[in-house]
């Protein structure tokens, strides 16, 4: 692995803590959830030998403190945040392609269809656009109540009541420079389970998108909604190692499977 390089960029509202390793093409890895930049730690160093991999914590997560309250629009001040990020470490007019999980897919894709001509490729691995599902008013209720239930009872009970978007099982345990489960349950885990993204815009960018799953999460309801995304915009759901953070649990293999999607042939930007 290359030397790792970490610096800190003032957005407003907030500072954005970042990491930098390898050279090479650059390649955004956005976390979702209560994650930051420890989660892609070994999958960062696996696709270091290629790329040049960049990794941070979104605004109000860990290292990247806010200057004030956490914002009304999570979506657009976290496509804000990214793409000032990307400003401040790309080259001019550098293609470039973007990894993100969970919420952080979310992120990837609202990034895309705001800077179409910016974006190579997008992986969008696990979205929680639930609002995109049959049973969507459904799932809307479940998270209004997990929401509730950390109101009335705290982080843990509400963390064993969300297990069920999990296939019943506890959310998998990851790395963290810092627990974010508060903040994650106060500010993150409503507005992005709440966002449905603009499926006729992605479809004009349609041609750099991949959407993806994890094998082990097949069965979960946070599997359903990118199977839902790959049908409507005719493009084929690729499938990764593992579940749900099968990047940060079996990051050699994730690694492989995302290089030979990097490597493939892909659009021009003209």
């Amino acid at each position: 692995m290359d030397t790792l390089q970490s610096g800190t960029l003032t957005v407003p509202g907030a500072r954005l803590y970042f990491e930098v390793r390898g050279t090479g093409p650059l390649l955004l890895l956005i976390p979702g959830g209560a994650s930051d930049a420890e989660v892609f730690r070994d999958l960062a160093d696996e696709l270091a030998a290629h790329h040049r991999v960049v990794t941070y914590d979104p605004r109000g997560i860990s290292r990247s403190l806010l200057d004030g309250p956490p914002p009304e629009s999570w979506l657009d001040t976290q496509a804000d945040d990214a793409a000032r990020l990307l400003d401040h470490l790309a080259t001019a007019d550098e293609p470039l392609r973007v990894f993100g999980s969970c919420s952080g897919a979310l992120i990837a894709l609202a990034l895309t269809v705001r800077h179409p001509q910016r974006f190579r490729l997008v992986v969008a691995h696990e979205p929680p656009a639930m609002g995109l599902l049959p049973d969507a008013a459904q799932h809307s209720a479940f998270f209004d109540e997990v929401h509730a239930t950390f109101r009335r009872e705290g982080v843990p009970a509400a963390l064993d009541k969300l297990r069920a978007v999990f296939g019943g099982r506890p959310a998998p345990p990851l790395p963290e420079a810092t627990d974010n489960s508060e903040f994650f349950l106060s500010h993150v885990m409503l507005p992005s389970t709440r966002c449905v993204p603009d499926v006729n815009a992605l479809a004009a960018v349609a041609d750099r998108l991949v959407m993806a799953g994890g094998q082990g999460s097949r069965t979960h309801d946070v599997h359903r909604p990118a199977a839902v995304l790959a049908n409507r915009l005719g493009r084929e759901l690729a499938e990764f190692p593992g579940g749900h953070a099968g990047y940060a649990r079996h990051p050699a293999p994730f690694a492989a499977q995302l290089e030979a999607i990097l490597a493939a042939p892909q659009p021009s930007l003209g």
